[in-house]
């Protein structure tokens, strides 16, 4: 039996998903006396290796997701994944129970339809022409709508699952049963957006705190490959005129949304225009440059702070840094080697998340680099690659 230490200022913390992310943010939590249950669909996930407790449960079963709150009696509900019965949450949050950053906003953002609509519909941000579609039929129509080529993404899906790009009438049907295969939960429709001709992608993580003003981190480009994310780097250069209207329209959006958190807002970037692409109520992928010490405190350290409502200090750039992930190399139990030649380089480091099976592309481990704060992010991303490079998970 584990004796916890209870602290006056420690809270209990319900993890509604275990993977990567998760796993930081426990390590975090930890490191501030907080106690965290972890929660997913399959037993020994990443978060749940080093939380105090765990649970495995269907993640789209309400019932079983309303016993476990009720079993724990959280002090607050912290979703890491889009599959959850997020309209239960606001039960919870009547009950007195904190969700994170709220029920608005985790229900909201789960789905892309309903944070499109807000974000272009309510509050008139720039966004790629967009429409949504059902059924093959409507899917066809919506393309013809919007025109060739499209992006074609599932309304409920994470990592790039499902997204592609049709480029042609003849890949149509295929887009549309990729979509259905890579959509979480039981939501059967997509949304169709307009190709923008973008020169990067960048990740804004945006702090928004119970008390104070909204904060920004300095921005992260990153390079997608079958819609998931390979490599980022902190600082992404861009016109001060356009890192002002990022940080405008993620303030807007966040504000409409409401609570406290760090969000992953996404932008795509054009010589001298941008658009709001998505946004994520939690700690991004993207972020996990910032493992790289890039800024006095990580995405996640971040996200802690403003759910429980501690000081956060000036997000000032402290050095360049980039990161590359580690794939999967085939399938089954995953093995770890190469990481002596891959921690040679001086300035390398590699997480490796602990996921316990192995699937094509899944997402394993991530390398990182750094330099000085004006170092070049290309060639700390060459480096970050390298690193990943020397390390096999097969």
């Amino acid at each position: 039996m584990i004796l916890i230490p209870i602290m006056s200022d420690s809270k209990k913390i319900l993890l509604l998903g275990s993977g990567e992310l998760g796993k930081e943010l426990v390590i975090a939590a930890q490191r501030l006396g907080q106690v965290v249950v972890a929660v997913d669909s399959y037993d020994g996930a990443p978060a749940q290796q080093v939380a105090h407790a765990r649970e495995v449960i269907p993640m789209l079963d309400g019932d079983a997701l309303d016993a476990v709150v009720a079993k724990h009696r959280p002090d607050l509900v912290v979703p890491e994944i889009e599959a959850i019965r997020t309209e239960r949450f606001y039960d919870y949050e009547r009950a007195g129970i904190q969700v994170v950053p709220s029920a608005r906003a985790a229900n909201f953002t789960m789905n892309r339809k309903a944070i499109r609509d807000l974000a272009a519909g309510e509050l008139g941000l720039r966004t790629a022409r967009y429409a949504y579609a059902d059924s093959l039929e409507a899917f066809r129509e919506a393309v013809a709508r919007i025109g060739l080529p499209c992006v074609v993404k599932p309304l409920m899906s994470s990592s790039g699952k499902g997204q592609s790009v049709v480029r042609d009438e003849a890949g149509i049907a295929a887009a549309w049963d990729y979509a259905m295969r890579g959509t979480r939960g039981d939501l059967r429709e997509v949304i169709v957006e307009e190709l923008i001709r973008f020169r990067s992608e960048i990740t804004l993580l945006t702090v928004t705190q119970k008390s104070g003003e909204t904060l920004f981190c300095p921005p992260i480009g990153h390079r997608q490959e079958r819609g998931d994310y390979q490599e980022s780097w902190q600082p992404h250069p861009m016109p001060e005129k356009l890192l002002a209207e990022a940080r405008r329209m993620a303030d807007r959006v966040t504000r409409a949304l409401g609570g406290a958190g760090l969000w992953g807002v996404e932008f795509f970037l054009g010589d001298d225009e941008i658009w709001f692409s998505e946004l994520s109520p939690r700690p991004h992928d993207t972020g996990m440059v910032t493992l790289a010490g890039t800024q006095p405190l990580t995405e996640f350290e971040l996200h802690l702070r403003a759910i429980l409502g501690l000081p956060i200090p000036e997000l000032e750039l402290v050095r360049s840094g980039a990161s590359a992930v580690i794939l999967a190399k085939g399938e089954g139990v995953p093995e770890v080697k190469g990481l002596a030649a891959a921690l040679a380089a001086p300035r390398a480091d590699v997480r490796i998340f602990g996921k316990p099976v192995l699937r094509p592309h899944r997402r394993m481990g991530v390398a990182l680099a750094w330099g000085a704060p004006g170092a070049d992010v290309a060639e700390l991303v060459e480096e970050a690659k390298a690193t990943a490079a020397k390390v096999s998970v097969g």
